[in-house]
């Protein structure tokens, strides 16, 4: 490896591991608050929370590898690092949304599903766009001595 630093995936990595454990914090305070070991037991606020670690298990990987390759195709950016942030905000939204808080999930959602599809459409586009100019070699002759 050549010691190349994306930060931007960095930031969007390392903030994602820490919601990562705030959602799996939340989801066990709800399973002892229910007494449930396994399952939901039917109890709607370990639902919510269930379903809010498992959504971000479900999307966050794509955009994440997302961001990653297009800052390794196109370097750092600052969109790049507001998408980053937008990505960390939404998912925080969306989990505290699934608690109640109004907007918060819709919010989440739709800031993961813009960023799902825009970051896909870029990174598609990326090589479609690509320069495409053929290598030129100039050959030169060097005369003969003799």
């Amino acid at each position: 490896m050549d010691g190349t630093m994306l930060p931007v995936t960095l930031m969007a990595a390392g903030g994602s591991a820490l919601i990562a454990f705030w959602l799996a914090l939340r989801t066990g305070s709800a399973r002892r608050a229910a007494k449930v070991s396994i399952g939901d037991g039917g109890d709607m606020r370990l639902i919510a929370r269930m379903r809010a670690q498992a959504n971000f298990t479900e999307y966050v990987p794509f955009i994440l590898i997302l961001i990653a390759l297009i800052e390794v195709t196109t370097g750092t950016s600052t969109w790049l690092w507001i998408a980053g942030a937008l990505l960390l905000i939404g998912r925080v939204a969306h989990g505290l949304g699934m608690d109640g808080l109004r907007g918060g999930r819709s919010f989440g959602t739709a800031t993961t599903f813009l960023l799902l599809v825009g970051l896909g459409l870029y990174a598609v586009a990326i090589p479609l766009l690509a320069s495409h100019t053929p290598k030129t070699t100039v050959l030169t002759t060097v005369p003969t001595q003799g």
